[in-house]
């Protein structure tokens, strides 16, 4: 079931969902096409996104993370 493309869909859901909540508390507004590149982000790498969130100040940060876990 892990493995199925459906059960990972959801999985990229749920962590698309929960990382656009909490950085709207964190940083504020997070513009279009930040969250875009964020929901482009694997799995593996939003999940590094969320516990690196916790150290952020404000939107420069998630652009530098952004920046430095792309490519």
């Amino acid at each position: 079931m892990r493995e199925s493309v459906i059960y990972q869909d959801i999985q990229q859901e749920a962590a698309i969902s929960m990382l656009t909540r909490l950085l709207r508390r964190k940083v504020g507004t997070v513009p279009p096409a930040l969250l875009v590149q964020i929901q482009s982000l694997p799995l593996n790498q939003m999940e590094d996104l969320g516990e690196a969130l916790l150290d952020f100040n404000g939107l420069a940060d998630l652009e530098a993370w952004l920046a430095q876990n792309q490519g």
